[in-house]
């Protein structure tokens, strides 16, 4: 079990706040990792770092926006110097935003585009440049069952999650060569605020079911074990590579 020990590591986990972030870094956080919450709103994120702080855990809170080139620089530059070296990134940061295709505004695009790309071209170029001379590293890319798949309405953001498993096995054939790991996680369904509209919903929830072969929502406990495997030494020779949790979503028609 030593190769999932993250004792005396330090991961950075964006969007970190509630949902999949959260779930996230409580779980590296059980495996010994020294946790950084991210996110933009300093309330939530100061009751999140105290819910897992209360669990023993070693947390601390890094507010700033993914999306602005310039707060990522000095927040990274913060932590670094401030917490200590990262050991491992988890680029979550997300958002949705349901409209047709025919109707999707043009600021609606932007910030889609902002949030769910740019903040891991931006957050993974400043962590992965200090990853290099230190010669290891993990980065873990949130996508989504999207990032193979679409449905009505999220054209864009199923846009955005093609492009982060595109950008992930980017990131991985650039720097796969100083020995950082850069990997995804594309979960399924998952019960969690971006969803609760579709949670809610008992004829979409009947047509989940009927549709995933595990016959049911996630639970985000359930990302547990993929964040570890491919936040240790266990994925040592793991990269590029998009890790779906889904419940078999993907794997049938």
């Amino acid at each position: 079990m030593n190769l999932f020990d993250l004792s005396g590591r330090l991961a950075l986990v964006t969007g970190a706040s509630k949902g999949i972030g959260y779930a996230v870094a409580d779980a590296l956080a059980s495996a010994g990792a020294r946790i950084v919450l991210n996110a933009r709103d300093e309330t939530r994120l100061e009751q999140a770092r105290a819910e897992l702080a209360a669990k023993g855990y070693d947390v601390r809170t890094a507010a700033f926006d993914v999306t602005d080139p310039d707060a990522v620089t000095a927040g990274i530059e913060a932590i670094e110097t401030d917490i200590g070296p990262i050991d491992i990134l988890v680029n979550n940061a997300g958002m949705q935003h349901r409209t047709p295709l025919q109707d999707f505004p043009l600021e609606a695009w932007r910030k889609i585009v902002a949030t769910n790309i740019d903040s891991v071209y931006l957050v993974g170029q400043a962590v992965g440049r200090r990853m290099i001379p230190r010669g290891r590293g993990k980065i873990i890319n949130i996508g989504s069952v999207q990032s193979e798949m679409a449905r009505p309405g999220i054209a864009p953001y199923t846009a955005t999650k093609g492009a982060v498993k595109m950008l992930t096995k980017g990131m991985a054939t650039d720097w796969a060569r100083y020995g950082i790991q850069v990997n995804g996680i594309g979960p399924g369904y998952f019960k969690t605020e971006l969803n609760a509209a579709l949670v809610a919903d008992e004829a979409f929830s009947g047509w989940l079911a009927n549709r995933t072969p595990a016959g049911r929502w996630g639970d985000v406990q359930e990302l547990a074990g993929a964040a570890i495997f491919l936040a240790s030494d266990a994925s040592s020779f793991v990269n590029g590579h998009i890790l779906y949790v889904d419940g078999g979503i993907t794997a049938s028609l």
